[in-house]
Formats: structure tokens, sequence, C-alpha cells
């Protein structure tokens, strides 16, 4: 793709380039608005000038020079690959992510730790999970839990030491499962050894490894995700870039030596024995040159002011392909990158098995529905998942793979975001547990999926630990009420995900933070995850949507050999079922109603070819 973009494109034009479709699809999705508008004839011939008038109110002259300054850095578009899939291990896999800090505690002072997991290896094994991500346990100040990272080579002496690790790493291989880590090489902790010497030494080496600038005033205006300017001030007339908390400095990608370092690094722990990495923020590895300011109406827009210079950087595809050929592909690791903005156009250009770039990536468009964020109560639509997620898994085609998840360390649990009924969580976590196991891509549990645990009721700030929902409540308290402000905090925090599992003991007034595992949740995971393993098409298999009626989604995954058809309910309503007739019914074993699925029902039906 070489023809330059213009405000006198149409529309249409624009949607068929990778960084248009995601864009356009981003702010469509900010709005509350489908994207089934761009597809009308009407809308797609209009021209960006047009456009541009129409929405000058919300969208200024600053945003389309930035629209088209995007859209025309990205000359390549994504191949949509229709021939039989490769195969590997991690496509097989359901993986589960731990997070350390509340996974499981041995010791009993309050933080989970190595030999916690370890002593839950059995039942994991038991659970049928192939592979484990663990979150980071790298020697950090935990200003970030963990994603402030002091030193890579040493283990968090809270968690243990590195032959703690060294006999995980043993009994999760001898259990036939693999072990990937978190790589957090976006940032380091403003302790770690680099900066520190950075900031003791304007000629040392390591200045050049971060952001550091020497100005009267602030560089630019970017701000930081976790509140407030983007940058530090240091001693004299220096500043250092974050784009999270303070103490979380950002590294200079495009410094070849400190490239070399970090894959020299990485390297280290795959000759370990690590099967792969799951990589934090990774896409933001690149910035634009000079740091320019960011536009004020895309700051206004997304959140962050700034994100435009980074979120898709100039030699992002370049880095990427370097780490993939100097250190992943050598040792056949798996890689899956945290993406945060890259949409699905976007993300099939750094995932396409043809680019050697990632494995796979963590796409987040799908956990809000249009016009919602994640700090806002209300309820989640079903529906928008499904149309959502069958638009990615068609457009990924068998070169690339659409990962599959409900939740992960940084979000409230889905459940409590798709009803208050706690009567209908079980049923609920176990429909989505079948889609996950059940449509194409690779699933990613998180860590209390399979018991079914839902938002904890926290009371106040002061049983809040997490760093963002700290200084969102400070910017908060400056515009509300202090109860406004604290719904929500309630309805956003990451501390909903992060709250130890029910087999930990907790601090005496704390108990409220515990739940009940449901055994009946954790059975389902248990049995899908099998049938899973045990029905290929389910993996490798084409898949074929039969309806996708308001609230009513049935779908096929076959192969040469069977074909397996999956039913469900979306909502809370009773839905008419489908007949099956030739189908031999494989989950659950017992139906009360073969005519009616009952709220969030899922089926799964079965037949040799």
């Amino acid at each position: 793709m070489n023809r330059q973009l213009t405000m006198d494109s149409r529309v249409k034009e624009v949607f068929a380039h990778p960084v248009g479709h995601d864009i356009l699809a981003k702010v469509l999705l900010q709005t509350g608005m489908s994207s089934a508008l761009v597809n009308n004839p009407v809308v797609g011939n209009m021209k960006l000038k047009h456009i541009s008038k129409l929405t000058g109110k919300i969208l200024d002259a600053g945003f389309w020079d930035v629209f088209l300054k995007l859209l025309n850095s990205e000359h390549d578009v994504p191949y949509t690959s229709h021939e039989p899939e490769t195969h590997a291990w991690w496509k097989e896999a359901v993986f589960y992510q731990i997070y350390p800090r509340s996974f499981c505690d041995s010791d009993g002072d309050g933080i989970g730790d190595l030999q916690g997991i370890i002593s839950k290896l059995d039942y994991l094994q038991d659970l049928g999970v192939d592979a484990l991500w663990l979150s980071p346990v790298y020697d950090s100040p935990n200003d970030d839990n963990g994603y402030d990272i002091r030193d890579y080579e040493k283990i968090q002496a809270e968690f243990g030491t590195m032959e703690d690790f060294d006999t995980l790493l043993e009994e999760v291989h001898k259990r036939d499962m693999k072990l990937i880590m978190d790589l957090v090489v976006n940032h380091t902790s403003d302790e770690h050894r680099w900066f520190q010497e950075a900031l003791k030494d304007p000629d040392s080496p390591y200045r050049d490894y971060y952001f550091l600038r020497e100005s009267r005033d602030i560089p630019n205006n970017w701000t930081s995700f976790f509140s407030g300017s983007a940058w530090n001030h240091y001693e004299g007339d220096l500043w250092g870039l974050h784009l999270f908390s303070k103490k979380q400095m950002d590294l200079n990608w495009d410094n070849p030596a400190l490239r070399e370092e970090i894959i020299s690094m990485i390297n280290r722990w795959l000759d370990k024995g690590v099967d792969g990495f799951r990589m934090d923020v990774i896409n933001y590895i690149s910035k634009t040159e000079g740091l320019p300011d960011g536009d004020p109406s895309v700051g206004e827009l997304m959140g962050y002011t700034g994100i435009e210079n980074y979120y898709y950087g100039p030699h992002l595809h370049e880095y990427l392909r370097e780490i993939q050929a100097k250190a992943f592909t050598p040792h056949q690791a798996f890689s899956v990158g945290e993406t945060p903005g890259l949409g699905m156009r976007m993300a099939q250009l750094v995932t396409g098995e043809e680019r050697r770039e990632l494995n796979a990536v963590f796409s987040f468009d799908h956990l809000e529905t249009p016009g919602h964020v994640r700090f806002e109560d209300y309820k989640y639509d079903l529906n928008f998942y499904r149309d959502f997620i069958l638009e990615y898994i068609e457009s990924a085609g068998n070169n690339s793979r659409v990962t599959l998840f409900w939740n992960n360390h940084d979000n409230p649990r889905m459940i409590s975001k798709i009803t208050d009924n706690t009567a209908m969580h079980k049923h609920l976590s176990i429909l989505l547990a079948v889609l996950q196991m059940t449509l194409k891509g690779i699933p990613f549990v998180y860590q209390g999926d399979e018991m079914g645990l839902k938002n904890v009721p926290f009371r106040g700030m002061q049983d809040i630990s997490d760093v963002e929902s700290k200084g969102k409540y400070e910017e908060l308290i400056q515009k509300m009420s202090e109860e406004e402000a604290w719904k929500i905090i309630l309805a956003g925090t990451r501390d909903h995900a992060r709250v130890p599992l029910p087999w930990n003991r907790v601090p005496e007034g704390e108990e409220y933070r515990l739940q009940m595992a449901d055994e009946d949740v954790t059975e389902a995971y248990r049995t899908l995850i099998r049938i899973r393993r045990e029905h290929k098409a389910l993996i490798y298999g084409d898949m074929h949507v039969i309806n996708r009626f308001r609230d009513h989604f049935c779908f096929t995954r076959e192969d040469d050999t069977e074909i397996l058809k999956i039913e469900t309910n979306l909502s809370e309503r009773e839905v008419t079922a489908q007949s099956h007739k030739g189908y031999v019914l494989l989950y659950p074993s017992v139906i009360q109603n073969e005519k009616i699925l009952a709220p969030y029902e899922a089926r799964i039906w079965y037949r040799k070819k």
C-alpha cells in the first residue's frame, strides 16, 4: 500500500487501511457508534474533508493531521491466510495466568510466593492447563506490584529465591506443562542500576538508555497513564519520561546498546528453560523521534495526551523482529504481546506468522462495550463480545491466532460487569468457559476464573492498594464528591482481580476479601479443557456461524473427522433452542428442557463425519 492518503481520500479507502480501520473503529467505539456506519455506501464514499466538517466539534484539524501521519507511516497490509494452519504447542495450549502476590501464600506472611505456586501444581495439572503465565517475580520496589523492575535477574525476596524459581520450572516441566514469564522492558524501576548510573553521571553511557532531558521547562505535554504529567523532575533542570508511575522510567529502544542488553537478558532466561514471555505494553517501545507534543484533541478523545507518538511507533516492527530473530526463534519460544491501543488489523500486522514479530497479542477492545470505559458502573452486553470476536477471528485467518480471555490482573471480574444478579454467576461463569474453550483462538484463564470469583465489596480507599486507582481518586475528588469518586474507583479498580484466592489466609479483619470457590465451576473448567484437548476440531478446525440472533449464538467447529456444534444463551432470559438431530450431547451431561436454553446456558453437541 504505497498510495498516500489525504483529506480527499474516501472513508472506505481509509477503512481498508489497517491503521485507518483500527483508529476509526476505536473512535466509533469511544463514541458508542457501530462500525457498520462506515460500511454504509453513503458514508463510505464521503471524503475525509467532508467528515471533518461534520465532526469539527469533536475532532479538530489537529486530530486529522495526526490521523493522516499515522496512516501514511504504515505501508503494509495484513495478509489473511485460508491455507491449513501450521501446528504449534502454544496453539493447542490452555494458559493459566498466575498473579504471584495473591495466588498462594506458603509461609503465612500474607504474600503469595513461589513455594505456594509449587504446592498448587498438581491442582493446575488436574485442572488440565498446559502452560502457566507468571506475572513478574523479579526484584522490585513494588511501586506497581512488580511491574517496576529493579533487577531482571534476581527474584523478589518476598516471593523466594532463584533456587525456588529453578525448582518451580523443573516441577512444571515434570508435569509436561510450560512456563512463560512476564517481560517488562518498556520501562524499569528508577532504582534499577542503569537509571541510578544515568542520574549520577551525565557522561554515563546509561544516560541514553532512558529519556532524560535537560530543560528549564517540562519537555512536552505527554500525560501518564497513572495521572498527571509523564515527566518527573530531578535535581537541576533534568527531566525523565515515565508513561506509568514516577518510579517506572521509560527505556530508549533507539539505543542499540540498550537493545543488546535486553536481548541478552531474554536469552539468559530462555537458556534457563523458560518457554516464552508475555511482553508488557510492548507496542510502546518505539517513540517518535524528538518526542513532539501530543495533539490536545487526540488526548481528549483517548484520555492520554501524546499517545499517538508511541502506541504504534516508527520502529515497532523492526524492534519486534530483532527480538524474535535473536532470542525467541533460536529457542522456539512463545511470545504474546500486551498491545493496548492496537486494533484487530494492526494486531494482524504484528502477529502474522510470515512477519516473524509476535506469536499473539492481547487486544483489549472487547473488554468494554461501545461508549463505556473501565472506570464506569454499567452492564456489559455479551452480544457485543460475540460480534467483536467473530470479526476478529474472521480477519485473523489461519496465520494469526486470537487470544481468548475474560479477565487479567488489570481488570475487574467480568461476571460482575455483566450482571449483579449473584444467582446467575455460576451459570455465567460456565458460559464464559464454554465460549473460551470452543471459539477459535488461544484460551488464557486468569486465576480464580475457574472458581467463579466475582468483584470484591471493598469498603473504601483504605482497602485499595492499586497505584493507578489511588492516582485516579486524587484527580476525581478535585471534580466531585468523595462518594461519587469512590463509586467510579470501585467499578474499575484492578484490586478486584488481585485479592488472595480462597485457599489463602488473610489478615484478621479482612475476611471480606475472601470468596468461596464454586466447585461446580471448577469441575466445568476441568471438563471443558478436557473436551478441548480430546477434540482437535476445537483447536485447528474451521468455524462456521449458524446464527447470531439477539442473545442466541450458535456455531460449529469442524475438521475432516468431526463436527462440534456450540449453542449459547448470552442473556438472563430464556431463548428457544435449536434442534440437533443426529448429534450427541457432549456438554452438559443432562439437559432439563431440550427446547429451551435457560439463562446463560451453553451446550456442546457432537457427531462424527
